[in-house]
């Protein structure tokens, strides 16, 4: 849906707003002291409870916590679609991977270095920015336009002593990338002028797995990636088991139900190829597995409370917005998934959201207005106080954020449109909305066989409604909003 600014970004970004097209171009805005320092740190992978504040049993994350506990957890946050490269470029742009053309997990290194980005307009408007992490839109480690600091790797990186792409050039550097990583925040952060407010991406590897690579630089998806914690974490949480969701499909059996993917399931991975199935991409998630992500995890919180430390320490925390969030969820056994994260069920499309801002956001509320992905780029810029451009196509949450009356999502829109990454999804392209009781999915290649469920009822979207005669008014509703939704995406009306 198109955005207009607000009438504060209007009286502080006038100018930007008429010269966002060509922001090249663009002079910088006249530096405005009082506005906040943002950071944004993005966990790769993450699902919506995979820390403490979320409700996870044993995980220990005393500095995400502290976010949570210090200022606001959004409940009902989603992703505009659950995959990485599109929804990293839906983050940054505010649009629809139908509108942004990054619509797989395809190399897109060209597209990326012409995408229009928020951080573009907050550099015009007088920001210092900077990016640190993982770009993932194509193999190109180079800097990015609207970033006076950068530091990346080529596509996936590597966890141990990995190629980061700083100062210029491309050096391989020792060291756990986590840490890596959060070292060169802190360097942001003691090198950013004090005359500035600064804005600072954060985007870590984790905790993704450490891909097998061919030699010829592409990714080997036979073969199963490896989660490495940091040397002084592994094995912490090596007696641990996690306790599994209702819709678990443990590895041994081929999932049931009235959906398409357990349909495709039993079709493609039925008893006589189960097996090598969950040889090569872990079925079900073991316990292994789970284990070694929360291990992961735990360098990334340890490196949330360098950069807490660090603000305090030269007086900048309480006016520092951060924000804290995931690219797209993660299967741990649910419906008979493992890993792959491109299905519009719950693990993967809904999004942990923590955001603090002491003095402005209320400490230790739950918000639960529904919010996507494609609404934290026009955020950003609403709270910043610069010029939102209309080709952006998110709604700032920020009223629901500071407590204050605005327009509120009533739907959100979720897409995949398949990519040659994952071919056994083949068959999986799909067009979804969700409120905050129901969700409709549409099956592209499969249209008579849709899902519709009730996740006030059926939180673990157990029973398919879709043909049930009783709800095929909430259906038609649904059905429409979701054309309504879809040609709104595309741009060929407003959403």
């Amino acid at each position: 849906m198109s955005v207009r600014p607000s009438r504060r970004a209007l009286l502080l970004g006038t100018a930007l707003a008429a010269a966002f097209p060509a922001l090249a171009a663009a002079a910088p805005a006249p530096v405005a002291a009082a506005r906040p320092n943002i950071i944004f740190v993005l966990v790769d992978d993450l699902r919506w409870d995979e820390f403490g504040a979320a409700g996870h049993p044993w995980l220990e994350t005393p500095h995400i916590d502290r976010l949570a506990r210090e200022g606001a957890m959004f409940t009902e946050a989603v992703h505009a679609i659950p995959l990485c490269s599109p929804n990293r470029a839906t983050l940054l742009t505010g649009q629809y991977p139908s509108r942004h053309g990054v619509t797989g997990n395809e190399a897109r290194s060209e597209l990326s270095h012409r995408l229009r980005t928020f951080p573009q307009a907050l550099h015009a408007a007088g920001y210092h920015t900077g990016y640190i992490g993982k770009w993932h839109m194509g193999n190109d480690a180079t800097p990015r336009p609207g970033f006076d600091y950068w530091v990346s790797f080529p596509g996936q990186g590597k966890i141990i002593d990995p190629q980061l792409y700083e100062n210029g050039k491309l050096t391989k550097v020792p060291g756990h990338v986590t840490d890596l990583l959060s070292e060169r925040a802190i360097t942001f952060l003691q090198t950013t002028p004090r005359d500035q407010p600064f804005f600072l991406m954060l985007a870590h590897k984790a905790i993704h797995p450490d891909a097998i690579q061919r030699n010829d630089g592409s990714i080997d998806l036979t073969v199963p990636g490896k989660f490495i914690p940091a040397p002084r974490h592994a094995g912490r949480y090596a007696d641990k088991i996690f306790p599994r969701r209702a819709n678990y499909v443990p590895p041994d059996v081929v999932p049931p139900g009235d959906s398409h993917i357990a349909g495709l399931l039993r079709q493609k991975y039925g008893p006589e190829t189960r097996a090598k199935y969950g040889a090569e991409i872990d079925a079900s998630t073991s316990e292994a597995t789970i284990r070694g992500r929360s291990e992961m995890l735990l360098s990334i919180d340890d490196g949330l409370g360098r950069l807490l430390k660090q603000l305090e320490s030269t007086g900048q925390l309480d006016n520092t917005i951060i924000i804290f969030s995931g690219d797209n969820g993660y299967f741990y056994g649910e419906h008979g998934l493992s890993q792959e994260r491109r299905l519009p069920y719950e693990e993967a499309v809904r999004a942990p959201l923590l955001v603090r801002w002491p003095g402005r956001v209320q400490a230790g509320v739950k918000i639960d207005a529904l919010v996507s992905s494609v609404d934290l780029a026009p955020t950003v810029l609403d709270l910043a106080g610069v010029a939102i451009d209309r080709e952006v196509q998110g709604l700032s949450f920020a009223p629901a954020l500071l407590g204050r009356k605005g327009p509120e999502r009533q739907t959100a829109y979720i897409e995949y449109n398949g990519d040659e990454v994952f071919d056994w999804v083949d068959q999986s392209t799909y067009r979804a909305v969700r409120t905050k009781r129901w969700k409709l999915i549409h099956w592209v290649q499969d249209p008579t066989r849709g899902e519709l469920y009730d996740l006030a009822a059926d939180p673990h979207e157990m029973t398919n409604l879709w043909a049930d005669p009783r709800h095929a008014k909430q259906r038609a509703v649904l059905e429409a909003e979701l054309r309504r939704q879809s040609d709104a995406a595309l741009g060929l009306s407003k959403g």
